[in-house]
């Protein structure tokens, strides 16, 4: 519809002939219609049939040249009350309305919310889209019928949190514009890209042949992320791992899509980072597994499904049991016998490992406290449990409630817990260790095997890693890596344990290249906390 004459007093309900100077109301009219047209907000009147009547200049100016929609909802002319809704025109602008109903028709005012809405859809870090503009074109990119077949690629950063950790946030708000940058260089001006969270973006790719372009992209961001960029004069080096789902016009959601590219990502992150996955049902699948895993395991420590198995570590020099370590185990009434390789990694990633943590601690305490003699007790602690500020008090605790000697416990620990840039796990292990609980190193061998920790904290017992002392005869590297950790303990005088020996061979050669102690199935399987007594008292009359 057209817009009326700024000057035309139609609508207002009033005199439309100027009365006499003694006409007071007449007056008021005159003073309440210049006060109407001189308003700095857009500001109009509507008649009962929702036909605009009477805008002011300031309406008349923001819509002038524009075909106007129903400016009153259909809700409002049904009920007659006030309403506000926001009024998309054609042209690309965007209008908060608000009607308010009169005598004879509406008071409508309306405020432009274009540049608003398009602030509220950019990344101010970055200048590109957020998330919730990349929603909205994927949307729409999914809804149209003619849309072209499109990928949806997600972008995670690996030790973005440690960066910004160590270096500071401003340094990682950097590194962020400098990978959008880059990410930039690598699209086409129909491609679609966001920052959608953190150190995540998110690219729309679109008329391209797919699947091929999608992996092609993928490689160039994997390759160009992954070189190092330079920040306040030093190198940082980071990596990218990729999530990629196809989509056409129709078939899904945006929330699925986005839900089948974030597990893309998570087996790309999985699998090594710096790498990218393609969305695969089987995905999907597994997820829903582990959800139902996640589930039992969060009521599995309500119901008392977990328990304790305890496996001896055996001093070769004076041929006697020393201590056992704690081995949890989970017998869920529907799935059995779920093995710790299986739901270990769910729980800490869950969080679910603190609670399950300090039930193993209180647990493996208590029961230690009731072995004849000052054998230890081992537990493992995870990296995730040390993230948790409360794992000294818990262990305090539990030595207190349980009578147990601080000595006796011993926590063991992998190289994991230490790469911590802020330290607070190291920390905490040297807290524990003033009141008397031991600490070891488990899995030595495997991952970085930095001397660095055996610097910085003096270790009670370094295990050496099973896949290293069950290896075959002829395995020389295996053989020269238990006897350089074994040597290596012996200069430091910690305690050395060959983990996982079967046999008599593997027992022998774990002596001969100087291991202080043994564990595995040769000494003993785990066995539940009531065979401890009569295993000991067995041990006891064969030595």
């Amino acid at each position: 519809m057209g817009i009326p004459s700024a000057a035309s007093p139609i609508g207002l309900g009033m005199p439309a002939r100027q009365r006499s100077g003694e006409d007071t109301a007449g007056r008021a009219s005159e003073l309440a219609l210049k006060a109407f047209m001189s308003m700095s907000r857009a500001v109009a009147i509507v008649g009962p049939d929702g036909k605009l009547l009477l805008p002011n200049s300031v309406f008349a100016e923001l819509f002038s040249g524009t075909e106007l929609i129903d400016l009153v909802s259909p809700e409002a002319r049904r009920n007659g009350g006030k309403s506000d809704r926001q009024i998309d025109l054609a042209d690309g602008r965007a209008f908060w309305v608000e009607t308010i109903p009169m005598e004879d028709g509406w008071l409508v005012s309306a405020y432009d919310m274009t540049e608003r809405l398009a602030k509220a859809r950019i990344d101010t870090l970055t200048k590109l889209g957020n998330r919730l503009a990349f929603n909205e074109r994927l949307t729409e990119l999914l809804a149209g019928p003619d849309s072209p077949e499109a990928a949806v690629l997600l972008i995670d950063l690996a030790r973005f949190k440690a960066i910004n950790e160590l270096l500071g946030r401003h340094v990682g708000d950097q590194l962020l514009g400098l990978v959008a940058s880059r990410i930039c260089s690598t699209l086409e001006s129909s491609d679609v890209v966001a920052r959608l969270e953190g150190d995540k973006f998110g690219i729309i790719q679109t008329g391209q042949l797919q699947p091929q372009s999608a992996a092609s992209l993928a490689n160039r961001l994997v390759d160009l992320i992954g070189s190092a960029f330079l920040l306040e004069g030093q190198l940082i080096s980071t990596s990218a791992s990729v999530g990629i789902v196809l989509c056409s016009a129709g078939e899904s959601s945006c929330e699925e899509i986005m839900k089948n590219a974030d597990l893309a990502l998570h087996r790309a992150k999985n699998d090594g980072r710096g790498t990218y996955r393609f969305f695969e049902k089987a995905m999907d699948d597994k997820m829903q597994l582990r959800r139902e895993l996640e589930t039992d395991l969060r009521s599995a420590l309500t119901l008392r499904e977990f328990a304790l198995v305890y496996q001896p570590l055996l001093n070769v020099k004076s041929n006697t049991i020393t201590g056992f370590e704690a081995l949890l185990r989970w017998h869920c009434p529907i799935r059995g016998m779920v093995s710790p390789l299986e739901f270990i990694p769910v729980a800490e990633e869950t969080g679910i490992i603190t609670q399950i943590g300090e039930w193993v601690i209180r647990t493996a305490c208590r029961e230690a406290a009731t072995w004849p003699g000052d054998r230890t007790v081992a537990v493992n602690v995870s990296a995730a449990q040390f993230a948790s500020p409360n794992l000294v008090t818990t262990i305090i605790s539990a030595l207190a409630e349980s009578g147990l000697d601080p000595q006796r416990l011993e926590l063991e620990i992998t190289e994991s817990v230490l790469l911590d840039v802020r330290g607070t796990a190291l920390t905490m292990l040297k807290i524990l260790r003033a009141i008397g609980v031991r600490v070891a190193l488990d899995d030595f061998g495997t991952g970085y095997s930095s001397l660095g920790y055996l610097r910085n904290f003096a270790f009670d017992k370094i295990k050496i890693d099973q896949s290293f002392v069950r290896g075959a005869p002829d395995d020389t590297v295996g053989r020269a890596i238990v006897h350089t950790i074994a040597s290596l303990g012996q200069s430091l005088g910690i305690a050395t344990v060959a983990e996982g020996v079967e046999t008599e061979e593997q027992m022998t050669r774990a002596v001969s290249k100087g291991c202080t102690d043994v564990q595995g199935f040769l000494i003993s399987r785990p066995m539940p906390p009531e065979k401890i007594g009569d295993f000991l008292a067995l041990q006891d009359e064969n030595s």
